[in-house]
């Protein structure tokens, strides 16, 4: 299984399936991200916590943790 963590700076991936429950789910399909949707990782911090991602147009910060919950191809 890929996900968002995996990605390299520059590079881009189509979401696949989300996983986690409830508020953390929720926060994330809020942002945007769902099935289907093509992000791109822009930069990432040095310890690898935020990830800076251009999804639909709109520059968002993920924190790491969950970014590990949404599975990419």
């Amino acid at each position: 299984m890929t996900t968002l963590n995996d990605i390299p700076v520059g590079g881009t991936a189509i979401v696949k399936k989300l996983h986690g429950e409830g508020p953390v789910r929720r926060h994330i399909m809020d942002m945007g991200i769902t099935k289907g949707v093509r992000i791109q990782v822009c930069k990432m911090a040095p310890l690898g916590d935020p990830i800076e991602i251009t999804v639909r147009g709109y520059q968002l910060t993920l924190r790491k943790a969950d970014a590990k919950q949404i599975e990419v191809e």
